[in-house]
């Protein structure tokens, strides 16, 4: 790695941290960070007293670890897909591409932001529960690594997910329309909201190939008593397989990723951003 590209990766670093040190100022942000992981508490302590069926684990408890596992894979995917678009109209990613390795610092940027964001959703929706839900807590120390090789490799794996997502999408503002519903499908087949036994067969099959089910299975073994194995795939909790699947959309990604960032950056030129800015404007009178 030579100099250019060291410097590079640093102010891209230094980047993710001042966009995530800026979040706290801006109310949008303030309410997903706190928002999102509230309605997943409430729903969580609620449902706290039901037991997953063919398994003595609270409800509430599978929930808020398979939300975790969520808020992984969504800080990745819907996040940066919607930051890039966003930059891409703006200009942003064009100025990126001008500077010595900046499509690189932009990815290392994006990724730093990402992680911090994810971190500090974790956070949020991970502490209560250990006093509010029955079930749910760390069971040995082994687990904090599995938590954090999880965490690392569920935002490497989806981070480079969102970057070509949002280099495809044209329009910022039909990022969340174009993304949800696939989203929320893939969510549905998951095992976010109810065990993944209860889920069809060729529906599993489908989640399988994706980071989601896997980042999710994995926060589940960290935080659940292996009661929930009754109930899980193999009745294991499958962490080679895990890190192997995470793993490999991760190497793929970070090979894709960039080469689409640099042509979605290609594309652009002063006089299209003037234009899409001058349609944004329209659109919102």
């Amino acid at each position: 790695m030579n100099n250019i590209t060291v410097n590079a990766v640093l102010a891209g670093a230094s980047r993710g941290w001042e966009e995530y040190r800026q979040s706290f100022s801006n109310s949008q942000d303030l309410f997903n960070y706190f928002g999102t992981s509230g309605v997943f508490l409430v729903v969580a302590f609620l449902l706290q007293d039901s037991t997953v069926e063919g398994a003595e684990v609270s409800v509430g408890a599978m929930i808020i670890a398979s939300a975790i596992g969520f808020l992984v894979a969504m800080g990745g995917i819907i996040t940066v897909a919607q930051i890039l678009a966003t930059e891409r109209e703006d200009g942003t990613l064009l100025r990126a591409k001008a500077l010595p390795k900046g499509m690189v610092g932009y990815f290392v940027g994006k990724a730093v932001h990402v992680l911090l964001v994810t971190a500090t959703n974790t956070a949020i929706v991970l502490f209560p529960p250990f006093l509010l839900i029955d079930g749910f807590a760390f069971g040995t120390q082994g687990d904090w690594f599995t938590f954090a090789w999880v965490l690392l490799l569920g935002i490497t794996a989806t981070v480079p997910i969102g970057a070509v997502l949002g280099s495809l999408i044209k329009s910022p503002r039909s990022t969340m329309g174009l993304l949800m519903i696939p989203v929320m499908g893939l969510t549905m087949i998951s095992g976010i909201f109810f065990q993944f036994s209860a889920v069809h067969e060729w529906a599993q099959w489908i989640a399988q190939v994706f980071p989601l089910y896997w980042v999710g299975l994995g926060m589940r073994s960290v935080f659940l008593p292996d009661a929930m194995l009754a109930v899980e795939i193999g009745e294991s909790w499958r962490h080679l397989e895990t890190a192997g699947v995470l793993g490999l959309w991760t190497v793929v990604g970070l090979v894709v990723a960039p080469i689409l960032l640099r042509r979605a950056a290609q594309r652009e030129s002063g006089s299209r951003m003037a234009e899409a800015r001058e349609k944004a404007m329209q659109s919102t009178v």
